[in-house]
């Protein structure tokens, strides 16, 4: 089926302000996948905020052009399909597991800005703790002090009530 110049126009124009906002865009091979699992994964990337979708090659060339993405062209070949996320490490991750369970799904090439990541680069960033798994830790980090130190001052009416308690058993 073969779409019209408008078509493709808007195509262009959506993918283009995916890119704008974008921090990484994730290629993907899935040459002979099952319907079925395709819809899985679309379902996860929905979930996850990622932009994922199969464009034909040369659209997506017109949109990343004179983009940071640029880089990517050259690995634009064959049937792939493209997620394009806010956050670099959901995008890795959920793609990445995917491509764990299914052979037919294979990751090609990604790119974070400028920088073209290889498949073993994307791997070690899907590795990496979700922004969620991070800010929870370093707000437990900064509550530490404060906690360490209401528990401190608690200690010492605390110690107080004790020893009033043992003097009231002794007597």
């Amino acid at each position: 089926m073969s779409l019209s110049l408008e078509e493709k126009k808007s195509i262009v124009a959506e993918v283009s302000a995916q890119v704008a906002s974008a921090q990484a865009i994730i290629i993907a091979e899935y040459r002979g996948m099952e319907v079925g699992k395709m819809t899985q994964l679309r379902a996860k990337t929905r979930e996850s905020g990622i932009y994922f979708r199969v464009i034909k090659n040369s659209l997506v060339r017109r949109a990343v052009a004179d983009t940071p993405y640029e880089g990517l062209t050259k690995h634009m070949i064959g049937p792939l399909v493209y997620g394009i996320g806010i956050d670099p490490v959901a995008a890795a991750k959920v793609l990445h597991e995917f491509s764990k369970d299914n052979e037919k799904f294979v990751i090609k090439v990604g790119a974070i800005g400028e920088h073209v990541m290889s498949r073993d680069e994307i791997t070690a960033l899907a590795a990496l703790p979700s922004r969620e798994e991070l800010l929870s830790k370093l707000l437990g980090t900064m509550q530490a002090p404060i906690a360490k130190f209401v528990q401190t001052l608690n200690e010492v009416p605390a110690r107080f009530v004790r020893g009033l308690a043992m003097v009231r058993d002794s007597k």
